[in-house]
């Protein structure tokens, strides 16, 4: 895939170093490394389509398929978004992934699904270890929408059509993006989940296209200290 940057005229005369430079990142993301490449399409595009650049998500998903990206796993992606973007992120890639793979069958309505007393709260200290004061308000203020949040998150990560790895690396890409310090929560999610440090800093390269190199600044310093299977 050639990129944007490397596309435009006015820094193919004059910017050879930025181009240079930038095609070392697309190096990382576009081929196989601690992930695969398909994967890391699929990180590129959630990420661009959460910034709501839909140009670039499309180019992304596009070589996506190319390299083997499957509809069933792409779905990640709008489960993701629902939950950190919400409905009009999420309604733009569910369109994109249409584009690309085609429309997928409405089967009707979900299932229903039930939540016990107590069980968002369990969830949240089992994850951060403690509720955050943020959750903590929605508890006491609107437990209905805590029990809300408690189900997306499932969604996200344990339920997630790759697999909770794959959805911790998801919401990462689209919090460093962002240049958000939530994206320490996930650095430590990706790790508990499995990823090794390397896996995560290709994770976070992928959200370059998007956010920058301000993306890397803003969440490779939650990966230090080095572990030992980076």
């Amino acid at each position: 895939m050639t990129d944007a940057i490397s596309s435009l005229p006015i820094l193919r005369r004059d910017a050879h170093f930025t181009i240079a430079g930038y095609q070392r990142f697309r190096k990382v993301i576009d081929e196989d490394g601690a992930l695969p490449a398909h994967l890391k399409a699929l990180l590129a595009a959630v990420a661009a389509s959460a910034r709501r650049f839909p140009e670039l998500a499309a180019r992304e998903l596009a070589r996506g398929a190319d390299q083997g990206l499957k509809v069933d796993d792409a779905k990640a992606g709008v489960i993701v978004l629902s939950s950190l973007r919400g409905e009009g992120a999420a309604s733009e890639f569910a369109g994109l992934l249409d584009r690309t793979f085609g429309p997928v069958e409405d089967r009707g309505e979900p299932q229903a699904v039930s939540v016990a007393e107590g069980e968002a709260r369990a969830n949240f200290e089992s994850y951060f270890g403690t509720v955050p004061p943020a959750l903590e308000v929605m508890l006491r203020t609107i437990p209905i929408a805590a029990d809300g949040y408690y189900l997306m998150r499932r969604g996200s990560i344990d339920a997630n059509p790759l697999s909770p790895k794959a959805g911790e690396l998801l919401l990462l890409v689209v919090l460093a993006a962002d240049h958000s310090p939530m994206a320490q929560r996930h650095v430590e999610g990706a790790r508990r989940a499995g990823a090794s440090d390397a896996e995560i800093a290709e994770t976070i390269i992928c959200a370059i296209p998007s956010g920058g190199i301000a993306a890397w600044m803003a969440a490779a310093p939650y990966l230090a200290p080095a572990r030992d299977d980076a």
